[in-house]
């Protein structure tokens, strides 16, 4: 046998392996490795089905809890009788499951708020009808007995009766843009409590209670808009406008509100007698299955002390049942994870350090702590009237790692989802289904039926053609590590390496973080990263020569009120300092070149990158702040506040900022921002701006037209990955 020479074997080598596949960044950016998923699921009420919108938007079908098994479909556009629509985009259920509130031309307003053509479907007699002939809705909401749906248009209540030829009634007529808003929040409420509708039923739909939001005295921000394209706002193409609304900024005059009731058969309106200070929030109204109360909550302007009302909508009398005052402020996924259900309230608290679960009844004497343990809980998915049991999330194997587990009446916790990684649950409306969704750092999300006692029932998506997608990838190995600093502080955190690393090599890096209060970025889940997808953005980059890494500052989530709440009216002087003794850390690895390491950021991790970049070491040589609030002055009540106080009372936790911090810039920057952002105002970065002129520091820019706070729409999320791609490698990489 003749001898191969070895450059004619790799040769040969090369012919008969076929070479990876290199990642495209349109690819990235067009979500082409999101993987399958579970579109619109709800639970319904016979607690043996739930309803899924269907991958093509043309159907709502109904499967079986306990096999996974479509049953039926509760609506078809197609074959639906009467009025016509190309497609489904969210679908409402009534509770009795008669009718159903089909959602179409969708208009966004704001991250939560959005108007839309609804249609009612008759289940009985598949027949599709318009909600109103008088212009799109906000905000829909059916009765306990299905037979009304209350709806918002121009800040003003609107109630639709089934049984009377679907006859129009307006509730209330002071709403104004600008002035009134009636059963919606304003801006400020709806981005920082979460919220997209204020307003219930009472339990015999009887009665109908809202907040009304004065918003006459906030004062007005205003926003430059373009012609633009995708879309196109011809009203501009002369001549440039400006988008106005309320915007309350840190210590300013905020929305004052009321709670008021709309007795449907009298039309009588009244306003409840709840006690508020002047600058107390109304956070929350929630039904009860008494029809003689509500619940409403209220919180101070400090949010420390959080106070829940049952509320009479008749008498206007309210009483005070629960009051939950903690250290510092009251988190706010606490406040939306508390549980109103028959009997009971199941409040998350962080009192004792750590965020456990309290039951009280509903004249709120506390019954019993359900959890306990130097743990968070994360999620809280119901209490089971019929067996005392609670359903819950927790990080009780260490902060990366989230598990379901059930609290039983008698004080033992069972793990549902022994599996270690990222765990979630969706759970039938009886408590003896969930649909349980896995993940963990290496594998695409995985969705089985499970019962209550946590046996899988069958696999519904496994997402083996994603896995297949990316075997034909060369992907770098991505790894959690804990990184120590200087000041003995672990920080959690995640690695990516390129495919073909080399340990003997010195790599430039890119630090990814977001850091800001109560967030997690590092996990042991597939949806980590700048763009999510298993980090594929960060093994593009990777591809490309880098090392990404993402660290979990202190402030973060997951670890308790202690490490969470200690940047308390001092945000951004810890978090920068975590990340510039990270990157420090990261120099000291052989395999890192610690004269080339980056950070970027977006939102308050654009703030991060600035107090970073401006710590005074001088670890990084470039970074990208994208969407970045460069002083809390400019940012809105609620949120700042929470982390801050006012700007009169902590002069000093507002001074230092990236702004008063510009003379320290180090490192070249790209500062990157949407004009029609109407969350972190573009005046971030202008003002920001203005103080690097002036203190001589060379930047860069890019600025784009008519976008949000997400930046994107048409080709803008791909034109921004690239640019962002390219000043990596042209800091970090060139003139070696």
């Amino acid at each position: 046998m003749r001898r191969i020479g070895f450059a004619a074997l790799m040769l040969l080598l090369a012919v008969m392996v076929p070479a990876a596949n290199q990642l495209e960044l349109k690819d990235i950016t067009k979500g082409e490795f999101r993987g399958e998923s579970m579109a619109a699921v709800k639970p319904l009420s016979d607690g043996e089905t739930y309803a899924q919108l269907s991958s093509d938007g043309q159907r709502i079908e109904q499967y079986s809890f306990k096999t996974g098994k479509q049953v039926g479909v509760l609506f078809d556009a197609k074959n639906a009788k009467g009025a016509k629509i190309d497609n489904v985009e969210g679908y409402i259920v009534s509770p009795d499951g008669q009718r159903l509130l089909i959602q179409t031309a969708s208009e966004r307003i704001y991250r939560r708020s959005f108007t839309a053509t609804y249609y009612i479907y008759s289940v009985r007699n598949n027949r599709l009808e318009p909600l109103s002939e008088n212009g799109p809705q906000q905000a829909p909401l059916f009765s306990p007995d299905g037979l009304q749906i209350a709806f918002v248009r121009d800040n003003n209540i609107f109630i639709v009766k089934l049984l009377y030829d679907n006859a129009e009634v307006q509730i209330t007529k002071d709403g104004k843009r600008n002035e009134v808003i009636n059963g919606i929040p304003d801006w400020v409420y709806e981005e920082e409590f979460s919220l997209a509708r204020s307003m219930v039923f009472t339990a015999d739909s009887k009665q109908l209670v809202w907040v009304r939001y004065n918003e006459r005295d906030v004062k007005e921000f205003s926003m430059p808009m373009f012609k633009g394209l995708k879309p196109e706002c011809q009203e501009y193409a002369d001549y440039p406008g400006a988008y106005s609304y309320k915007y309350p900024i840190a210590g300013e005059q905020n929305s004052t509100c009321s709670v008021w009731s709309f007795d449907i058969s009298s039309r009588q309106t009244r306003q409840l007698q709840l006690p508020l200070d002047a600058d107390d929030y109304i956070p929350r109204l929630l039904p009860t299955s008494q029809p003689q109360q509500v619940a409403v909550y209220t919180l101070n302007r400090h949010q420390d002390c959080l106070r829940i009302f049952m509320c009479n909508p008749l008498s206007t009398v309210c009483k005070q049942v629960i009051e939950e005052k903690v250290d510092k402020y009251v988190r706010e996924e606490a406040m939306d994870g508390i549980q109103i259900t028959e009997r009971h309230i199941l409040v998350p608290s962080d009192r004792t350090g750590w965020m456990h679960l309290y039951l009280y009844n509903h004249n709120g004497q506390l019954l019993r702590q359900v959890d306990e343990g130097n743990y968070e809980v994360s999620d809280v998915y119901g209490y089971d009237e019929k067996t005392g049991d609670t359903y819950f999330a927790s990080h009780e194997n260490g902060a990366t790692d989230q598990r379901v587990w059930v609290a039983h009446q008698n004080g033992k916790r069972e793990c549902l989802t022994p599996t270690a990684g990222w765990n979630t649950a969706i759970f039938s409306s009886d408590y003896k289904y969930f649909i349980h969704t896995w993940s963990n750092i290496d594998t695409p999300p995985v969705y089985s039926l499970c019962s209550n006692t946590g046996k899988e029932l069958m696999t519904l998506i496994d997402n083996k053609a994603l896995c297949d997608k990316l075997k034909g990838y060369q992907l770098g190995r991505t790894e959690l590590l804990t990184i120590k600093t200087g000041e003995g502080v672990e920080l959690n955190a995640w690695m990516v390496k390129p495919a073909d690393f080399d340990a003997s090599k010195r790599y430039s890096v890119i630090m990814y973080q977001y850091g800001g209060p109560g967030n997690q970025q590092v996990a042991d889940r597939w949806n980590i990263g700048m763009n999510g997808q298993g980090a594929i953005l960060e093994q593009y980059l990777c591809q490309q020569g880098f090392i990404c890494v993402c660290v979990d500052n202190r402030g973060t989530g997951g670890r308790g009120a202690a490490f969470e709440k200690c940047t308390y009216q001092q945000l951004g002087q810890l978090e920068a300092k975590d990340q510039v003794e990270a990157a420090l850390w990261l120099g000291q690895q052989p395999y890192v070149d610690k004269e080339r390491i980056a950070i970027w950021g977006w939102s308050f991790g654009g703030f991060n990158t600035l107090m970073a970049m401006s710590e005074g070491r001088e670890v990084f040589r470039a970074g990208i702040a994208i969407a970045p609030p460069t002083s809390w002055r400019y940012y809105d009540t609620i949120y700042t506040e929470r982390f801050m106080r006012t700007p009169k009372e902590n002069p000093v936790g507002y001074y230092d900022c990236p702004i008063t911090r510009a003379e320290k810039l180090h490192g070249t920057l790209l500062l990157v921002h949407g004009l029609a952002d109407d969350n972190v105002h573009f005046r971030n970065t202008a003002e920001y701006t203005e103080a690097l002129v002036q203190a001589d520091k060379d930047f860069r820019q890019l600025v784009y037209t008519n976008r949000n706070h997400s930046i994107y729409g048409g080709n803008t999320r791909n034109h921004l990955f690239r640019q962002c791609v390219k000043f990596f490698i042209s800091s970090l990489q060139d003139h070696r």
